[in-house]
C-alpha cells in the first residue's frame, strides 16, 4: 500500500509540473524569467500586458509545479527559476529556450 501512495504522489508531482507546460502563456512567462532573472510581477504585467490576477495565476501554477520561487521584498513579489532545479525540470527549461515562444522585451517597470 505504501509503495501504490509513493507511486500516486510521483505521478501526480510529474502530471502536475507537465500541467502547467499546457499553456503558450506560461511558457512564455517561464522564458522571460528564465531570461531575464528574478523578475517582479508588475514588470511581468507591464511586459505582457496582462492584469495582475492573470498573470499571479499563472504564476502560482508555474510555482506549485516546482519551477519558480518568490521573494518578497516590501510590498513587492519577486519571482526566479527555484534553485536547486531537479534534473528533470532543468531539461524542461533547455527545451523550453529551443521552441519559437514570443518573449516580449523586460520593461523593468517596478519603482
Amino acid at each position: 500500500m505504501l509503495h501504490y501512495l509513493m507511486q500516486t504522489t510521483s505521478t501526480n508531482i510529474f502530471l502536475q509540473t507537465i500541467g502547467a507546460l499546457n499553456d503558450e502563456t506560461r511558457l512564455s512567462i517561464l522564458r522571460f524569467i528564465d531570461i531575464n532573472g528574478a523578475v517582479c510581477v508588475c514588470d511581468i504585467e507591464s511586459a505582457f500586458g496582462m492584469i495582475q490576477s492573470r498573470i499571479s495565476r499563472h504564476l502560482k501554477i508555474l510555482k506549485e509545479a516546482g519551477f519558480l520561487r518568490v521573494e518578497r521584498k516590501g510590498r513587492w513579489a519577486y519571482y526566479s527559476i527555484r534553485s536547486p532545479l531537479d534534473k528533470f525540470r532543468q531539461d524542461i527549461l533547455k527545451e523550453v529556450s529551443y521552441l519559437d515562444i514570443v518573449v516580449p522585451e523586460f520593461k523593468g517597470s517596478c519603482k
